[in-house]
């Protein structure tokens, strides 16, 4: 199975693609990582360079059998459909779960409040966040991380995944969890 995760930064999705990637024991794929050691050995990342790459990575884990997470803000249609394709291609399930924090409030304390788990990532400030270009995401199931706690986050996503597993027919249906 493929889970590829999105959502705009600061809203929870990193520490909820990791805590089910451990529940379920699940390969995880982080494109911040990915990226940053792209820039720490002196690459300049301005595409879809760490999309790629996760992809690639993603192909290989699938092949011997295991579960990926992929952990990304996922923005435009285009990066998602890598992941579409890959799933098709691999001939396994995909689940989309898009990650958002409603409350606006609570999502730009976390942005001020945080700080990067990655060496030398630069985190976006909150103006680049709402200026960012992020695209609806009609087929992902949502995830609404205010007011929850990541315990409960973590029980939706793996609801949501258990439910695709048994479904096992190769489509994914929309649902949201708000």
């Amino acid at each position: 199975m493929l889970i590829a995760f999105g959502g705009l930064p600061a809203v929870g999705k990193s520490a909820l693609s990791t805590a089910l990637a451990r529940r379920i024991r699940a390969v995880h794929l982080r494109i911040d990582t990915i990226e940053q050691a792209m820039r720490n050995a002196g690459f300049t990342v301005s595409g879809p360079e760490g999309y790629l790459a996760a992809r690639d990575l993603a192909e290989d884990n699938l092949r011997i059998g295991h579960t990926v997470v992929v952990d990304s803000v996922n923005p435009l249609t285009i990066t998602r459909d890598y992941w579409r394709e890959t799933a098709a291609a691999m001939e396994v399930e995909l689940v989309e779960i898009e990650v958002l924090c409603s409350d606006k409030c609570e999502h730009r304390r976390r942005v001020d409040s945080r700080h990067a788990d990655i060496r030398g990532l630069a985190l976006p400030t909150w103006q680049q966040i709402l200026d960012r270009r992020y695209e609806p995401w009609p087929t992902a199931h949502v995830i609404d991380t205010a007011g929850i706690s990541l315990e409960e986050s973590v029980s939706r996503a793996e609801a949501i995944v258990h439910t695709a597993q048994a479904a096992g027919d190769g489509s994914t249906a929309q649902g949201r969890w708000r």
